[in-house]
Parts: C-alpha cells; sequence; structure tokens
C-alpha cells in the first residue's frame, strides 16, 4: 500500500469519526432537527421559571410531547409566559396542570403536563390556567434557615 492510500483511508476515518461527534453532539445539546411532524401552540403562564430554557423538553407521563418555543416577561402580572408547541397526535383537557419540574436534583427543567378530567380539550393558542412555578432550591433552604432560626428564639423564650 503506497502513502497516499495511506493517507486518504486516514483522512476518510478521521472525517466520519468528526461527522459522528457533531451527530453526537447535536443529540445532547437538543439541536437537531427533530422533526415532531404538525404541532399546536399552547402557553403557560408562571410567577417562576427557574432556570428552564428554550428548547425545553415538555413532557407528560414522561413522555416528550412537546418543546419550549419562547420565554417572555408579562409587565402587567410580573409573570413569564411560556410558549410551548406541542405535537399534533396529542391533545389535552382543558384543566390539565402545568409544572416546572427538574429532571434529577440538578438536573435540566422541563415543563410537565398532569392531564385532567375535563371532556373539552385545549385548542391551539389557548393558555394553561393552572400551573405551579419552578421549585427554587435555594429559597426552599433560605426559609427552612429562617424558620430554623425562628424556632431557636422561640426556645430561648
Amino acid at each position: 500500500m503506497n502513502r497516499l492510500t495511506l493517507d486518504l483511508w486516514v483522512g476518510f476515518f478521521v472525517a466520519i469519526g468528526l461527522a459522528s461527534l457533531l451527530f453526537l453532539a447535536l443529540k445532547v445539546g437538543n439541536l437537531s432537527g427533530s422533526n415532531m411532524g404538525p404541532t399546536y401552540r399552547l402557553e403557560a403562564r408562571f410567577d417562576n421559571i427557574g432556570g428552564l430554557k428554550i428548547r425545553a423538553p415538555v413532557k407528560s407521563a414522561g413522555v416528550v410531547v412537546g418543546r419550549v418555543t419562547d420565554i417572555q416577561f408579562d409587565a402587567e402580572r410580573y409573570q413569564a409566559v411560556v410558549g410551548m408547541n406541542v405535537n399534533g397526535q396529542y391533545h389535552f383537557p382543558r384543566d390539565t396542570f402545568a409544572t416546572i419540574n427538574t429532571s434529577g436534583l440538578l438536573g435540566e427543567q422541563y415543563v410537565g403536563f398532569e392531564a385532567g378530567g375535563d371532556e373539552a380539550m385545549l385548542k391551539a393558542g389557548e393558555t394553561l390556567k393552572k400551573t405551579q412555578s419552578a421549585v427554587v432550591l435555594e429559597k426552599l433552604i433560605s426559609q427552612f434557615m429562617f424558620n430554623k432560626a425562628s424556632e431557636d428564639k422561640k426556645e430561648e423564650k
């Protein structure tokens, strides 16, 4: 085998390796063009979205049913408005509850749907009425510390 042929084969395998790394990076970063088919838009208002980001998954029963498309701030109500595209094959009742959850203890945040029992379904462009904001770990710790300090003061009296 001459030197030119060997160099071509090495270059070929290096190119395949780089393409594979790019593919995996896009999959891990949720940046690949995953085609969900037809979608419809829903919105939800939250008092606190924590670290929720655009392209975060929307899950119901652990299954990804959509993606967060945009996050805006409503200056009149002082709330975050989260826009989501939901896969057209999934329909949810009007009393569906939207929560912001975390994967694991310190993992990524996502929007979770808990379906209600209403017979009427949400339509494109509607806003989910029932929401629960993100649980912020720092806020929980500070509340615990404040409550602990106030209990200690009561015991001293």
